[in-house]
């Protein structure tokens, strides 16, 4: 679906990826692992074309897009939904709002065929309720689904997930990956989520990878990773699981 080839990016002195491989199952929920600062979130937005890199490719639906123009890549990113850490809602807008923007910006349909549309993705997200909400009005949870179905509107074969736990409580992260694990199924999706949380990725990834010093230095299932022995990773995974053990 997504292979990344030799990808590296600087930032003034301060090289940042040094030579990324890797390949993105189709269908899976990948999550790209390791330390905060390693450049996660760099490699994220690399894959949708928000930063170019210094050098290498992405490689998605037959074309590398890092040769592609501005007005290319927007075709592109209406196949790419990116998820940001903190849900960039429309603070003015309601939740429904917030949903219908995307649509009456590239979708074409009606008003009536828009609103029946945010409805459906507002039910899948089970935030219908909530509809007539304000962003200041949600609970944090409450941000994530809506940005999640937003996100959807276009509908997208890959969505990008910038650290969905981050802020919530541990019954709240298990809610949030439940549900992109079931939209995931629904809409047929391959997600991506960045994180540095070993339980999470072990519980509901299906493809891991690790980035560590620029580099992809392990990629592979869970039950791979687990016997994984490279020293970086190893080392991750038990100090992981140590903390969770003195909680």
């Amino acid at each position: 679906m997504i292979k990344i080839k030799n990808l590296h990016k600087s930032f003034n002195s301060h090289k940042v990826l040094r030579g990324v491989n890797l390949e993105i199952p189709q269908g899976s929920m990948t999550f790209i692992m390791g330390g905060s600062g390693t450049g996660k979130s760099v490699l994220l937005k690399h894959i949708v074309g928000l930063i170019r890199p210094d050098e290498g490719e992405i490689w998605f639906e037959g074309q590398d897009i890092t040769k592609l123009s501005e007005r290319e890549l927007q075709k592109v990113r209406k196949k790419i939904g990116l998820l940001f850490q903190e849900g960039a809602l429309f603070d003015s807008m309601t939740v429904a709002e917030n949903v219908a923007f995307p649509l009456k910006e590239h979708s074409g349909l009606s008003e009536k065929e828009i609103m029946h549309k945010v409805e459906e993705l507002l039910s899948a997200v089970e935030l219908l309720p909530a509809k007539d909400k304000y962003p200041s009005e949600l609970s944090g949870g409450m941000k994530k689904r809506a940005s999640l179905a937003r996100t959807l509107a276009l509908n997208p074969q890959v969505v990008l997930f910038d650290e969905p736990t981050t802020g919530l409580d541990p019954i709240l992260q298990n809610t949030i990956m439940d549900l992109i694990r079931r939209v995931k199924e629904q809409f047929g999706l391959t997600c991506v989520i960045v994180s540095h949380d070993v339980p999470l990725a072990l519980r509901y990834g299906t493809y891991l990878a690790f980035l560590h010093e620029g580099v992809i230095v392990e990629s592979g299932t869970p039950k791979e990773i687990l016997s994984s022995s490279h020293p970086y990773v190893t080392k991750f995974l038990e100090s992981a699981l140590m903390d969770i053990k003195k909680e």
